[in-house]
């Protein structure tokens, strides 16, 4: 069996990854090729190409990637037509990943979405391509399986990728003892893992860690940065600053099961916070134009996707086209000076918990789409 997969950044290489193993485990002999990044090559894929590190948001970024996009596109095509593997395994990353479902459908090639995009918040139209491209897709959060069948997509609800990861991770405790060791009370700055978000979010949570640190002073800031790059624009916006922080690079597992609270962009990294339980403002800065069209744009009433299971804001967010660091530090103080508030937010995390965080997603994946293309092989015999 051979297997054509694609991730475009840091969250889908991950999954993709996991996915990679779990197919492997069951069929060893499966060849498992196409684009992603470091994590999916060490799990046994053959990359055609770093997809992943062309984790790009925004316009003007995606604009200056235009040339490779269009030329990996074309690179697959011809690849789809030569060596026609058995199928597609989409990951997220939905712009390039939607011209692939294209070239794979015109070649006769049954194509999949694993952790499907958010077309239910944004371009909603997509599902049409969706409905009739796709073999199946392989949806992540109960509200979302309900949406895509209600538009007609063939889908099989295996649950969150993410908390297969949790279960799998295993933290440094030296290092997180020492950390304990320094005392205070420790609160996560997780500034994304593009550079645009770190670029768009930073300075908003070093301000709004400047006023929880007035507030109490004990509070200490531990950094979690994707990439060293990353951790330098944040150590750029500390300079000359006496508050105490702390910049990191892959430590993001060590650094969540230390805070007590955390300030985080919205993504799948909440998951990670609810996983954890810890209370958490979720920021999100944009410009007054684009907020505006989100509101009309955007059926939904929450950036979190923690917020959307549990359709209500258990994660306050702050962003938009207006905000100050006091709105986003508020919720903070309340949580680090009231320990009943803060509990009451843990207690309603672990209820939600309880309820969507379920492992085995990557098994269960696994297992559907060697079933499904044995379906398939049996219908063309």
């Amino acid at each position: 069996m051979h297997l054509f997969l694609s991730a475009g950044e840091p969250s889908g290489d991950l999954h993709g990854a996991n996915l990679a193993r779990e197919l492997l485990a069951r069929n060893p002999a499966i060849e498992l090729v196409g684009f992603g990044g470091d994590r999916m090559a060490a799990a046994g894929v053959k990359l055609h190409f770093p997809l992943a590190d062309l984790s790009v948001m925004g316009v003007k970024a995606v604009f200056k990637h235009l040339p490779t996009f269009f030329k990996l596109a074309r690179q697959a095509e011809v690849y789809f037509r030569s060596r026609k593997p058995d199928a597609v395994v989409l990951i997220d990353y939905p712009g390039f990943n939607f011209a692939l479902m294209n070239r794979a459908f015109r070649s006769r090639i049954p194509v999949y979405y694993y952790v499907p995009p958010q077309v239910w918040a944004w371009h909603t139209s997509r599902v049409k391509q969706m409905r009739r491209q796709l073999a199946g897709v392989l949806t992540a959060l109960p509200f979302e399986d309900d949406w895509y069948r209600l538009h007609g997509c063939r889908t099989s609800y295996i649950g969150h990728p993410y908390f297969d990861e949790l279960q799998h991770q295993r933290p440094d405790e030296e290092w997180m003892a020492d950390r304990r060791a320094a005392g205070g009370r420790i609160v996560a700055l997780l500034p994304g893992s593009r550079g645009q978000e770190v670029a768009a979010n930073g300075r908003l949570m070093i301000d709004a860690a400047k006023v929880i640190s007035s507030a109490v002073p004990t509070a200490r800031f531990l950094v979690a940065a994707f990439k060293e790059q990353h951790a330098r624009s944040i150590r750029e916006l500390l300079v000359g600053s006496s508050l105490p922080v702390e910049v990191h690079v892959g430590r993001t597992p060590e650094i969540i099961r230390l805070a007590e609270a955390s300030l985080a962009v919205s993504g799948s990294v909440g998951l990670e916070l609810l996983g954890n339980l810890v209370p958490t403002v979720v920021v999100y800065k944009t410009s007054r134009a684009f907020a505006w069209l989100a509101t009309r744009v955007s059926p939904l009433k929450y950036m979190s996707l923690v917020n959307l299971l549990a359709d209500r804001p258990l994660f306050p967010e702050v962003g938009g086209g207006s905000w100050t660091p006091a709105q986003v530090a508020g919720p903070v103080i309340r949580w680090l000076s009231d320990p009943a508030a803060r509990d009451a937010t843990v207690s309603d995390l672990r209820e939600l918990r309880s309820k969507v965080a379920v492992p085995g997603a990557c098994g269960r994946a696994a297992e559907f789409l060697l079933a499904d293309l044995a379906r398939i092989a049996s219908q063309r015999a």
